[in-house]
């Protein structure tokens, strides 16, 4: 029997395709919006993660200064290479400590100019930030101690500069200083920020303090956590021994910040899974909006259909049957517009990924949920006009021209 009544379902839309199609056209809208805007949102919230995660593993970052509310302000004390020494040798749980010092400079190599972030460290910060050098080498221990005047470039500086020549070797130029090229970096790409992260120049830590900066002071202290050691352990330990090393009384303010970029990435996916949510919830108004279509389009139906109602109850149908016969019919539109909005979804998912330039992750969970909401909109938008059927007079109905 529900056989035969798809069988009338199926019939009875399509001697009417277009008004089915302009029913169903709700449905087909709601269900590919929740899912591209879901399943775009989940790429980026995995991006998100991706790039926290190429930043630097278990990376703690203490700058100096605080973050203050509105109106506040505070003095910045920067900080002094040992401040780096002290944090490596008394923090136990603490792997790799790099002193970084950072300024905006103009590379020019022959007549090729391009301003760039000169980084001055030493072979910690690579191993901090997850980078590799590509081609050539890092800093040997003379270089980081002498200052010497070498640098290791990022992919970005590398084109900008020499194109496709070969940069190994060259002499690079930044401002005053002239430095030999003893390696190139390889390409990490944008950061979560939006930022190059390629787009750097990196020297010693002393060759920057003496040929570029002209200060001895540090602006910020990178730290990695082994793995499996508390990193809010190593927050608070650094922080005890940053107060003492600055002289900072009981109650004192810190005059500096510890940042977990376990922290922060918790707080952008969290940002970011909470857009999606919010999206995902306008674009599923639509699909009440197309449960409202299919109402209005199933009691004309029954006004249209009147007399072959009454036939079917006048001949022995059961109230029942007419019931399920016009629900199957609801069901079938909403059902057949959730599996065109799913098709289309994916399709715009995978193009939309593409133009994001954001991972696709197919997300299961979320359609076979679609899906299933498509459904129960045509049950529930449905029942009226399929029960306002099956509840007519047959002689009534008969009579209805």
């Amino acid at each position: 029997m529900l056989w035969n009544t798809i069988l009338l379902s199926l019939r009875a839309i399509r001697r009417n395709v277009m008004r089915s199609f302009l029913t169903t056209l709700g449905i087909v809208i709601g269900v590919a919006a929740v899912i591209t805007m879901v399943t775009i949102g989940g790429g980026a919230t995995a991006q998100v993660g991706e790039q926290i995660a190429s930043m630097g593993s278990n990376l703690l970052m203490v700058t100096p200064g605080k973050r203050l509310g509105p109106g506040q302000s505070s003095s910045t004390v920067l900080f002094k290479e040992a401040d780096a020494e002290a944090i490596a040798r008394e923090v136990p749980s603490v792997t790799a400590v790099a002193p970084v010092s950072s300024q905006s400079v103009k590379a020019i190599f022959s007549n090729q100019n391009w301003t760039t972030q000169v980084t001055g460290s030493d072979n910690q910060y690579f191993r901090v930030t997850n980078r590799s050098v590509g081609a050539g080498r890092s800093f040997n221990d003379s270089e980081t101690r002498s200052g010497a005047a070498v640098c290791v470039i990022g992919e970005t500086v590398k084109k900008k500069l020499f194109g496709g020549q070969e940069a190994l070797g060259e002499k690079l130029r930044l401002e005053k200083l002239s430095c030999e090229i003893i390696g190139v970096l390889n390409a990490k790409g944008q950061s979560t920020m939006g930022t190059d992260q390629d787009d750097i120049v990196v020297i010693p830590l002393r060759t920057m303090q003496r040929r570029v900066s002209g200060s001895q002071d540090v602006a910020m202290i990178q730290v990695s956590v082994r793995d499996g050691e508390s990193t809010e352990k190593a927050q608070q330990s650094i922080v005890r021994l940053m107060r003492e090393r600055r002289h900072l009384a009981a109650s004192d303010d810190d005059n500096f910040t510890v940042m977990d970029m376990k922290e922060i990435a918790k707080m952008l996916t969290g940002t970011t899974q909470l857009l999606t949510a919010l999206l995902g919830a306008v674009a599923a108004v639509s699909l009440l909006v197309g449960g409202i279509g299919i109402m209005n389009i199933m009691l004309v139906s029954v006004t249209e259909r009147t007399r072959e109602i009454g036939v079917r109850l006048a001949i022995g149908a059961l109230e029942r049957e007419v019931l399920l016969q016009f629900l199957v019919e609801a069901v079938v539109l909403s059902s057949l517009g959730g599996i065109i909005g799913i098709i289309l979804a994916l399709a715009a998912s995978v193009w939309l990924a593409g133009v994001l330039h954001v991972p696709f992750i197919f997300n299961g969970t979320i359609v076979l949920v679609a899906f299933l909401f498509s459904a129960m909109v045509g049950v529930v938008f449905g029942y009226f006009p399929a029960l306002k059927a099956a509840r007519m007079d047959p002689i009534e109905a008969l009579r209805h021209e």
